[in-house]
């Protein structure tokens, strides 16, 4: 579904995506992971053109997504992408948030849009929460009415850009359960994340990045047991005991 080639991404003088090539199946959960500053954000970013490249190809079900006379809002509008920091129309509720891109979008009448959006807040735990305004929502449960706006589109792929790092500890669990339903029902999934439980329990494949730069890609067993990359190795390791001195 998704292919990178030799995609190469600059910020001035600094490479922020060396080489990355690397590839993506239908219904596949690939996590990516790595220290801060690595390039995983701007690699999902790329993929809906939040971020362009300077030089490489990036195809999404065969289509080059940097192809001259490529209809951006149409292209987009088909890939669902779940920020850090929700993103919810703050002067709408949840029931408007969701409906909003159907209807200007995808030409669905209000009733059809409306009956969509309850059932996919109520896929997400939140119909009783369908009038509320985002800013009577709590940071997960905003969170989640993202996550069925953007399931409001039937996208075929789900991007998530570390979805739960703005929000507290005790909602981090309501966010992943939606994750791991939607892994279980097939869809197609990027995770951007710190969430090594997530990536142990859900991938089919963790990608660890450092310096812009894929440095290993393996199953969940394979990275977390036995990683192969030195930096990996210190990755895990440095997770692992937080409080650890050098």
């Amino acid at each position: 579904m998704i292919k990178f080639e030799n995609v190469n991404k600059w910020y001035g003088h600094y490479q922020a995506l060396v080489d990355v090539s690397e590839s993506v199946d239908k219904g596949e959960v690939v996590v990516v992971c790595g220290p801060s500053g690595s390039g995983k954000s701007t690699l999902i970013r790329t993929l809906n053109r939040l971020e362009p490249i300077h030089s490489g190809n990036i195809h999404i079900e065969g289509q080059d997504i940097h192809a001259k006379g490529l209809d951006v809002n149409a292209f987009r509008s088909r890939i669902g992408f779940v920020f850090q920091q929700f993103n919810l129309f703050p002067h709408l509720t949840a029931l408007e948030n969701c409906t909003l891109a159907p209807i200007h979008l995808r030409g669905l009448n209000k009733t059809q849009a409306r009956e969509q959006a309850l059932t996919l807040l109520e896929r997400v735990g939140l119909a009783h929460k369908a009038h509320a305004f985002a800013t009577e929502l709590s940071g997960g449960q905003q969170q989640r009415v993202a996550i069925a706006r953007a399931l409001a589109m039937e996208p075929p792929l789900m991007l998530f850009d570390e979805p739960t790092s703005a929000l507290d500890p005790e909602m981090v669990g309501e966010v992943l359960t939606v994750m791991k339903s939607l892994a279980k029902d097939g869809m197609t999934m990027v995770v951007v994340t710190h969430e090594m439980g997530f990536a142990r329990d859900v991938a089919d494949r963790v990608l660890f990045m450092d310096m812009g730069r894929v440095l290993e890609r393996a199953t969940p067993h394979d990275f977390f047991n036995a990683p192969e990359h030195p930096r990996a190795q210190q990755f895990l390791s440095d997770i692992r005991s937080p409080f650890a001195t050098a």
